[in-house]
C-alpha cells in the first residue's frame, strides 16, 4: 500500500512538471502573438481595449462608502 502511495507521488510530481512547463510555452506563444500585433500600425483600438479591460480588473466594487439619494 505505501509502495503505491510513493509511486503515485512521484508520478504525480512528473506529470505536474510536464503540465507547467507546457503551461510556460503556451502563455510563451501568447504573448509572442499579442506583441506582433501590438507593434503593428492598427493596433491602436487594443491598446485602448487592453488597458480599459486592465483599469476594470483593478476596480473595486465590493465597498461601497456611500450612497446619494
Amino acid at each position: 500500500m505505501e509502495e503505491k502511495k510513493e509511486v503515485n507521488k512521484v508520478q504525480y510530481k512528473i506529470v505536474k512538471k510536464e503540465v507547467k512547463k507546457a503551461l510556460a510555452v503556451a502563455k510563451n506563444n501568447a504573448y509572442e502573438i499579442l506583441y506582433q500585433i501590438l507593434d503593428s500600425k492598427e493596433c491602436e483600438k487594443e491598446v485602448f481595449t487592453l488597458v480599459r479591460d486592465g483599469e476594470r480588473r483593478t476596480r473595486n466594487l465590493s465597498s461601497v462608502k456611500c450612497i446619494k439619494n
